[in-house]
């Protein structure tokens, strides 16, 4: 049965659902009639949003736009919520010890609103009573009102559009854009925002939780979190109906979203706020899961029909996606449930087990207890608390089966599986459905087995019984929560083609065929590719460029000794060696349950053969002098090893990591784009391996690189045709080379996408000179085509084709044995060469002028902003997104820059003409700008000739560095007159934090004595965090003491 067909049938299961008048995610709504389409500009919008809000039952408060009149507001709200009066001496006490004290920041503020909302406060006559913020037990009390154009003044004075209160606390800020600007505008705006005016002094703005941006037609919200790499765009999301449709218009979001009893939910209810102090928001396909679970367990226990397939479901949730958060919430959600008793999470491997409970202790310390084994577990019943219990499959059967009779089995208790089919899975259901009389059971799976894939006569629906919701590859891809991939097969070596295309299983587990795909030459070959190009794939190419790092998955640990081996070989007179690790166990030969299941490999290495034990023992030996660690191969330290060595992959300390199976289903690192394949995977281990890569990150990484040296075209088709749906090809995989180059059609958008050449053209032809783009019209126009050429160069970067290219421009083409070598180390043959010879690239140094034009117009469109001159200008620059990340991407460091200028002073003694290259390089570079001037004094004044070497540059430069910035710094605390002591803490912390912050009370304890009623402290204030924000631009990196 085609799988589309199977997709609808088991949506036909979920139909029997009815629709319930208590879901926020709704199955069904009819768009709203939209206004007669004509042109609509922010006043309209906001006008209009805000009678619809009215209609929909907020109060609005036209005359409340300054704090004073905000504060008093609270007060009238909370007196009404709390049923009681405040004198002016209490409220103002009340104010200043809890709502709204003066050394809170956002993040003080965020933990009020999740967990502290309850505040003791004793009354002048010594009564206690608690005062709630908000009332989250029964929602409909909390009173919501919206405000707009209110007016703060913090480091730049800013108006907000239109801003939602609840009990007076300013919760959700909208802003704004009028039809057809682009909303990462408008996301840039806020952002610039929650940096200046937000965090201003004593700001209820600081109770900010979630933000919502709209153009009209595009509407998305998101959390406010002070996390800095959280800031970016693709963490914002579009609310959506239960099937994943999205809900993008403005009126409708307003008909949906804003509805009272949704919003509220969404701020009380699916909203975390972690241990790392950070605001996590839920989508609406996380929310849409967790209500229809918690609605399947109420109606099942109301009907008393438990234990049974009515009284569960399964969840399909792509790879990806979010499930953790999702089931926590479902879980956490379940334990309040008043008859439910204990929440299992069960999932189905150990290092799974860890790795959720330090997930779930992220998001809730007090809400989960683990255990290291079953008596723990035992243990854990007998608590009578609400946490959530977390634990493996194989922790539960042996208690099943080892315990005849425990009080829990006679209780109400839910079930929460993760990813569960491996073998023990079916005898601990067996068991489980013996022993417990009370159970709802849900699974999590982001690969589901169905007929299709199913190796037994299980599947995900015949043990869960009906799908409750699902949210698949190409929702996800469409949503922009998880990246496509681009699935290369590599095939440089043809005396081993026929092997690596073999489909036949048997044939490829045959002795000679392992032999020959385990051949020193095709090893030597594969190994030499991973090195030559690792640092292309990665996007590590700029010297100063963070990049990405790598897995490389394998097909035994035989294939594991020789690839470790073989690189590490490879690159041993190499200067920057790759960082490689390496780790794999014993996997006991079960039955799978699905095709393509990876093994499960256990803690034991100690089972495997004294020739991989011995292997692995000197490879963890290794990653013991490479970071000064102490692990082995017995069972406790190896699981130490596989701990830390996650955490160092995730940190990307480790730039390259050989597996077997471990890591590649279950392992989440964002930092991880590129995976090289020399294994047969299928279907569901395949989506799991291919879905390490494809978390998303930030515009650098545009989607997962998969590198193969095995031809699984046909099997990546036939897993993403099986875990998507009949078009989800498209969707899915990566447009070829050519496409990027010459142009194509989106089929998503229907749009037209201009290739790499048509851009160059343009460029070239346009601003042939970028020094003469003077007139705004033309910085506006260069501006938005040199971020076409950035986001189409950034993708090209993964393609080896272009590498090609790219190395085909140094080339002397004189050299006749120069043109062969790179012939042969391409790949190429003369025709390939000529047409390769025939495509413009622009020359480095012209794309360093354009980078350094750029740089100019974007400071300068900052500067002009911020002087109120933008009024004066008719040109709009809001579809204008200037692409940061992929500056930062292509940086250029410090030592590269001073390594240069030793090479260049060795080659010419001309310092004036030092300094001119130098200058151009700087300005090319998003991080370095700032440091113009302090490279430039240190040539001029420096005698460079005694420099013995390039290190020693690097160390002279530092050391004049350092100099510079004590003297700076003594001169800034004289001419200002600031506290000394306090004035190098807050510069020091500055320097280490790499920015200049107004939050908290340091930057005011550096202030000289003013009162802030005096109407030269703001002033004061802000020319003095702003000399301290450019020096740290300046100095940040440079290291020493003051």
């Amino acid at each position: 049965m085609a799988f589309g067909n199977r997709k609808r049938k088991m949506a036909d299961h979920t139909k029997t659902i009815a629709e319930s008048k208590n879901f926020i995610v709704l199955n069904k709504y009819t768009k709203c009639d939209q206004p007669d389409g004509g042109y609509q500009t922010e006043d309209d919008l906001e006008r209009e949003l805000l009678k619809d809000l009215q209609n929909q039952g907020y109060e609005f408060v036209s005359d409340l736009n300054t704090p004073k009149t905000m504060l008093a507001n609270v007060r009238v709200q909370l007196q009404a919520l709390n049923d009681m009066q405040f004198t002016d001496d209490e409220w103002q006490r009340f104010v200043m010890e809890y709502l709204d004290n003066p050394s809170d920041n956002s993040t003080d503020k965020a933990r009020k609103i999740h967990d502290d909302h309850i505040h003791d406060f004793v009354f002048d006559d010594g009564h206690i009573q608690n005062i709630a913020l908000l009332d989250k037990k029964n929602i409909p009390r909390n009173k919501v009102q919206v405000i707009k154009q209110f007016a703060q003044t913090g480091s730049q004075a800013n108006r907000y559009d239109v801003t939602i209160l609840v009990n007076g606390l300013p919760l959700v800020q909208v802003e704004l854009k009028k039809r057809g600007v682009a909303i990462r505008e408008a996301f840039n705006q806020v952002h610039r925002y929650s940096k200046e005016s937000f965090n201003s002094d004593n700001s209820l703005y600081k109770y900010i939780q979630l933000f919502v941006i709209s153009n009209g037609t595009d509407t998305r919200y998101f959390a406010n979190t002070t996390k800095r790499n959280r800031n970016s765009f693709d963490f914002t999301m579009n609310w959506a109906k239960s099937d994943n449709t999205l809900i993008r218009d403005l009126k409708d979001f307003t008909a949906t979203f804003f509805q009272k009893k949704t919003l509220l939910n969404v701020l009380m209810h699916y909203s975390v706020f972690d241990v790392s102090n950070t605001s996590l928001v839920m989508r609406p396909y996380q929310i849409a899961a967790t209500e229809r679970i918690l609605w399947k367990i109420n109606s099942a226990y109301q009907a008393k029909n438990w234990s049974t397939l009515e009284s569960g479901g399964f969840i399909w949730h792509t790879t990806g996606s979010g499930k953790t958060l999702t089931s926590f919430k479902a879980a956490r959600l379940a334990t309040e449930l008043p008859f439910i008793d204990k929440v299992f999470f069960v999932v189905d491997r150990k290092d799974l087990d860890y790795q959720t409970m330090k997930e779930y202790q992220r998001f809730s310390p007090d809400s989960v207890n683990g255990s290291d084994s079953t008596a723990g577990l035992k243990r854990n019943l007998e608590k009578d608390d609400n946490k959530i219990i977390v634990t493996t499959i194989q922790k539960l059967n042996n208690l099943i089966k080892g315990e005849g009779s425990l009080s829990i089995y006679d209780k109400q208790v839910v079930f929460i599986f993760d990813e569960a089919h491996r073998s023990q899975f079916g005898e601990a259901q067996k068991n489980l459905k013996k022993k417990f009389k009370k159970f709802y059971q849900f699974g999590f799976t982001g690969t589901p087995i169905s007929l299709e894939n199913a190796l037994g006569a299980e599947t995900t629906a015949s043990v869960f019984g009906h799908e409750l919701h699902s949210y698949v590859i190409t929702d996800a891809i469409r949503d922009e929560k998880v990246l496509k991939f681009k699935v290369d097969y590599n095939d440089v070596r043809p005396q081993f083609s026929a092997i690596e295309s073999e489909q036949d299983e048997t044939k490829l587990t045959a002795a000679e065929n392992k032999q020959l795909l385990l051949h020193p030459d095709r090893i030597h070959k594969i190994s030499k590719y991973v090195l030559t190009h690792f640092r292309q794939k990665t996007h590590r190419l700029k010297s100063g460029g963070k990049g990405f790092n790598a897995m490389f998955a394998v097909s035994s640990v035989d294939a594991a000794k020789a690839y470790y081996e073989t690189l590490n070989h490879l690159q041993k007179d190499s200067d920057k060696p790759l960082k490689i690790a390496t780790i794999f166990s014993f996997a006991a030969n079960e039955e799978q349950d699905a095709l393509g299941d990876i093994p499960d490999e256990g803690f034991e290495p100690t089972a495997m053969n004294s020739s991989a034990k011995e292997f692995l023992s000197g490879a963890i030996g290794d990653y013991n002098a490479m970071f000064k660690t102490n692990y082995g191969v017995d069972s406790k330290s190896f699981q130490n090893y596989y701990r830390d060595l996650a955490g160092r992959v995730i940190n990307q300390e480790v730039d390259l990591l050989v597996v077997v199976g471990m890591f590649l289903t279950g392992f989440d690192a964002p930092t991880l784009n590129t995976l090289f394949v020399d294994k047969n995977l299928r279907y569901h281990g395949l989506m799991q391996a291919f879905s390490r890569t494809n978390r998303i990150y930030d515009a650098t990484k545009t989607f997962g690189n998969i590198v193969t040296f095995r031809d699984l075209e046909k099997a990546t088709i036939d897993a993403i045709t099986l875990f998507g749906n009949t078009d989800t090809k498209n969707v899915v995989l990566e447009k070829s080379y050519k496409e990027y180059l010459e142009g194509f059609t989106d089929i998503a958008t229907g749009k037209a996408r201009r290739g790499y050449l048509e851009v160059v053209k343009e460029l070239q032809q346009r601003f042939p000179n970028p020094d003469e783009i003077v007139k705004e019209a033309d910085k506006k126009d260069f501006a938005k085509l040199f971020g076409e050429y950035l986001r189409v160069e950034n993708i090209l970067q993964n393609y080896d084709e272009f590498a090609s290219l790219k190395a085909l421009q140094d080339l002397d083409v004189t050299d006749a044995d120069a043109v062969e070598t790179f012939k042969d180390e391409h790949y190429l043959n003369d025709d390939d060469l000529a047409a390769m010879q025939a495509i413009k690239v622009p020359a480095e140094r012209e794309v360093q002028d354009y980078r350094s034009t750029y740089n100019d117009i974007r400071d300068w469109l900052r500067r002009e902003k911020a002087g109120d001159q933008q009024d004066e200008s008719s040109i709009d620059w809001d579809d204008v997104v200037f692409e940061v990340d992929l500056l930062k991407s292509q940086e250029i460091n410090l030592d590269y820059i001073l390594e240069l200028i030793f090479e260049h002073n060795k080659n010419t003694k001309d310092k004036s003409a030092l300094v001119e290259e130098v200058r151009r390089l700087i300005r090319a570079s998003l991080g370095n700008r700032a440091k113009e001037s302090l490279v430039v004094d240190f040539i001029n004044q420096t005698n460079l000739d005694k420099i013995p070497d390039k290190s020693s540059i690097i160390d002279a430069f530092f050391s004049y560095a350092q100099v510079e910035q004590q003297r700076e710094v003594k001169d800034m605390i004289a001419d200002e007159n600031l506290n000394e002591d306090a004035a190098k803490r807050y510069i020091t912390a500055s320097l280490k934090r790499e920015y200049a912050s107004e939050n908290g009370t340091e930057l005011n304890a550096i202030l000289p004595k003013l009162s802030p009623l005096n109407p030269q402290y703001l002033t004061k204030k802000q020319s003095v965090l702003q000399k301290i924000a450019a020096f740290v631009e300046k100095f940040k990196g440079v290291g020493g003491k003051f």
